[in-house]
C-alpha cells in the first residue's frame, strides 16, 4: 500500500470513494456532485487530500481543511473526511491515512489535527483513540477529537 497526496489534475481518483463516504452519512448518491466538489476544493487550494493505493486502485482517502488561528498565528488542520472502501477495511489503511495527515500537518507548522465523528461510529472512535486522538467534547451527534503534533 502507498499513500499519496492527490492534486487537482487527479481529482477523479477519489470521487467514487467521496460519493460512497457521503452515502455513508445518509446522503443521496450523486457522482457529479462528488466530482465537482472534490475538483473545486483542490483547484481552489481549499483542501488537501491523501489517498491509499494498492495495485493502482484507490482504497481510501482523507481530506483536510485548514483551521487558521489569528491569535496563535498558526494554521492547524481539520481532518474532515476519512473513508476506506468497505472491501479493504481492517487492513491498517485508515491508520496509514491518519499518519500521513499528521505528518503533513506537522511539516506545515500545525500544533494539532482535529476531527469529528458520529457518536455511534464506534469503529472510527476506536481507531482515533488508538492513534493518539483525544476526545474533546460532544454535541449530541458528534464527538470532537484532537491530536497534538
Amino acid at each position: 500500500m502507498e499513500i499519496k497526496q492527490i492534486y487537482a489534475a487527479d481529482y477523479l481518483l477519489v470521487t467514487r470513494l467521496f460519493n460512497e463516504y457521503r452515502m455513508f452519512y445518509k446522503q443521496e448518491s450523486d457522482i457529479e456532485l462528488a466530482e465537482s466538489f472534490i475538483k473545486n476544493r483542490l483547484e481552489n487550494n481549499e483542501s488537501v487530500i491523501f489517498a491509499a493505493f494498492e495495485d493502482n486502485k484507490v482504497l481510501g482517502f482523507t481530506q483536510l481543511y485548514p483551521l487558521i488561528s489569528s491569535v496563535k498565528a498558526v494554521k492547524n488542520w481539520l481532518l474532515n473526511d476519512l473513508f476506506v472502501d468497505s472491501n479493504y477495511r481492517k487492513r491498517g489503511i485508515g491508520e496509514a491515512l491518519l499518519k500521513a495527515a499528521a505528518i503533513f500537518a506537522k511539516t506545515h507548522g500545525a500544533t494539532f489535527l482535529q476531527l469529528e465523528t458520529a457518536t455511534d461510529n464506534y469503529a472510527a472512535q476506536n481507531l482515533y483513540e488508538a492513534t493518539g486522538f483525544v476526545k474533546q467534547e460532544s454535541n449530541n451527534a458528534f464527538f470532537c477529537y484532537r491530536k497534538a503534533i
